[in-house]
């Protein structure tokens, strides 16, 4: 089968694989129709991806399509559904996992990150991490984990109606952010250094409050919330100079959501922080619950993602086209590889 792998970085190539054995107890063999490209696989084609190995089978936003079942399991999964793919294994049984935290598994592996995913035709997967639409297409799908990490940032934040909110960063995961925090009623406004990115939002989310980063961002949030600054700010920008001046952009007693995930030591002036008696959070992957609540949003058409999917290619020219997919001018907003 065809099956696109990472060697090194800088280095991906279209292969031929073995199909993968029928599916053992509480597994479902399943068809890989569309694969989202996401950060992660970015970074990692790059070298800069933490808790990475190579050679690595990318992927993990994935619409697949259930070719069969284990027989022997009790499943209303049949052969033709499509779904959603929740690529994060746990172990059940670490103390997360007893405590119901399983997207934060002491032992957790992620498909495509820590062990081979989804980039190619077919692949074995617990019948558990499936999540079924009957009326999502197959590219909506395999965007479904991208979103639930911006839904589970947003609930981790625990958002009120009309809260001021600051996104920084209008990438992929920014956007999921914005989404949820405006389904939630929060008065969001987003910053963002990139005029494609900030029209972006504008046109396409309908965020009126936008930030220049490349400006007075204070100045610019007081004059967008009545002289206040924000009381929760979300950083999905990967870049730690941004997240530890996130710090100083929120209002006494305010949050910080920390989306991103880099390689680097995030620090900060002590008093300042005890000043605001700010809150910190992070926010890793999603739940099983995220993903049921954000197929069950998609299916009632609250988010519109065609404007989203801007780049795509088959196996056949994936290598070729993905170097360009990491240039800014290219303006990618959601690259996906179709099988």
């Amino acid at each position: 089968m065809k099956t696109v792998i990472l060697e090194k970085p800088g280095s991906l190539h279209l292969t031929e694989t073995a199909p993968p054995a029928e599916p053992g107890p509480g597994e479902a063999l399943v068809r890989v129709h569309r694969v989202g490209i996401c950060g992660t696989d970015l970074h990692a084609y790059r070298g800069r991806q933490p808790f990475f190995s190579y050679p690595r089978i990318l992927g993990h936003e994935l619409g697949v399509e259930v070719v069969s079942v284990d027989p022997h399991t009790e499943s209303s999964l049949r052969a033709g559904d499509y779904c959603a793919v929740e690529p994060y294994l746990n172990c059940g049984a670490c103390s997360a996992c007893r405590r119901g935290r399983m997207n934060c598994c002491s032992l957790l592996q992620v498909l495509g990150v820590h062990t081979d995913g989804g980039m190619r035709e077919l692949i074995t997967v617990p019948i558990e991490k499936l999540h079924r639409s009957e009326t999502l297409p197959l590219e909506h799908l395999a965007l479904v984990e991208t979103l639930c990490i911006g839904a589970h940032a947003v609930d981790r934040a625990d958002l009120a109606p009309e809260l001021p909110t600051l996104v920084i960063g209008a990438g992929p995961i920014g956007l999921t952010a914005v989404a949820f925090a405006r389904l939630a009623g929060a008065d969001v406004a987003v910053m963002e250094i990139d005029e494609n990115r900030m029209r972006f939002v504008q046109e396409n989310l309908g965020v009126e409050h936008l930030i220049d980063g490349r400006g007075d961002v204070e100045a610019q949030l007081r004059a967008v919330f009545g002289g206040d600054l924000p009381l929760t700010v979300f950083d999905a920008t990967g870049n730690a100079r941004s997240m530890m001046n996130a710090l100083g952009l929120i209002e006494q007693g305010g949050s910080v959501v920390f989306i991103s995930l880099v390689q680097d030591d995030i620090t900060f002036p002590d008093p300042e922080f005890h000043r605001r008696e700010t809150t910190l959070i992070s926010s890793r992957n999603a739940t099983s619950a995220d993903f049921a609540r954000v197929v069950q949003t998609l299916e009632t058409g609250a988010i519109d993602l065609a404007p989203w999917l801007t780049h795509s290619a088959p196996p056949e020219t994936l290598t070729g086209e993905f170097p360009s997919w990491l240039q800014p001018e290219n303006q990618v907003v959601k690259a996906m590889l179709h099988f």
